[in-house]
């Protein structure tokens, strides 16, 4: 038999085989374009947080995610973020941000913003899915969110900062036998221009041991230039021969933006510092009753020994052996 016609024989055969094959199992015999495409990397590269409108019970956290995609496209691809409160582990906030399919190699910006309360700290996570699988992630902490100043509290305007200038300065204008006339200075410092009319500054005198309020008085305090640092200065009137904790408040439109304290020592006996330990001293709750007084007695009004300071047991014994002399006198 001619080897020709064997080999022939023999390929058709063969290519008989792989057609009747191909009938029988379905992709048996598939063409390479036909292959599955394998989806592209989604990866994150960089991740960053900034603040965003911060109120009083709340602040919006910006979060930043950038991705890169390599190869083939990605389809479907999302990006969960969440705000976990780092102490108690509670979630406090989530959004999931749809990218949509990756076609185009490089890096792609994505962002979100989360409102947590102001209080503080959070951990943050971005999780990145491909067709909800998840490809990558990253993590970042935030902490202190209660020191965030609200809008309504920021100011151009504070107490100096000084390690030799005191923030608040006191003192004696007139001394008195029984009150003292202070002269109250509080060092105020723009960093930008001021709030002419909106800026004041409260002075209030506290009694050191009692805490009671010996005076108040408010001075205006705007009109400061850029850079510059100047003293507001008012005067009060407080009872003598008491200590006293100086409390000065920065206020603009009625809100607190800014706080200092010092104190004036009037007690010869007692020294007093801002941070010191209390201490028992003689207090007379009359030498602060407003200066006005209490209304007048009507004369003849009958006045009793617990109504009238000074008198005591010793008045009293006096005056039971007047009665007794002024009976005996009349025997």
């Amino acid at each position: 038999m001619d080897s020709n016609r064997v080999l022939a024989g023999v390929a058709v055969v063969v290519v008989a085989v792989a057609l009747l094959a191909a009938a029988v199992v379905p992709g048996a015999v598939t063409a390479p374009d036909d292959d599955p495409i394998r989806p592209g990397p989604v990866r994150v590269v960089d991740a960053d947080i900034a603040t965003g409108e911060i109120t009083g019970q709340t602040a919006e956290l910006e979060l930043f995610a950038t991705l890169d995609h390599r190869g083939n496209t990605a389809e479907n691809v999302t990006v969960l973020f969440e705000a976990t409160d780092a102490e108690s582990g509670l979630l406090e906030a989530s959004e999931e941000v749809r990218v949509g399919d990756l076609t185009a190699e490089g890096e792609r910006r994505v962002s979100t913003t989360l409102s947590v309360p102001r209080d503080g700290g959070y951990e943050l996570e971005g999780v990145v899915y491909r067709n909800g699988t998840r490809v990558d992630e990253f993590t970042r902490q935030i902490s202190g969110v209660e020191a965030l100043t609200p809008a309504y509290a920021e100011s151009n305007v504070s107490f100096v900062d000084d390690p030799v200038l005191q923030p608040v300065s006191v003192s004696i204008a007139d001394a008195g036998e029984d009150r003292t006339t202070l002269e109250l200075g509080g060092w105020l410092t723009a960093a930008g221009p001021s709030e002419a009319d909106s800026l004041s500054v409260t002075f209030v005198l506290r009694q050191a041991e009692s805490n009671v309020v010996a005076a108040r008085t408010s001075v205006e305090a705007g009109g400061l230039r850029e850079g510059r640092s100047e003293m507001v200065t008012t005067e009060v009137s407080v009872p003598s021969e008491y200590n006293y904790y100086v409390d000065a408040v920065l206020t603009r439109d009625g809100v607190i933006v800014d706080t200092a304290g010092g104190v004036v020592n009037l007690d010869p006996t007692e020294t007093l510092e801002r941070d010191q330990t209390e201490q028992e001293v003689e207090f007379d709750a009359s030498d602060f009753e407003s200066e006005e007084g209490p209304p007048a007695r009507p004369e003849g009004t009958e006045t009793t020994a617990a109504q009238t300071p000074g008198f005591g047991p010793i008045v009293a014994v006096v005056a039971l052996l007047s009665a007794g002399l002024l009976a005996r006198r009349r025997r």
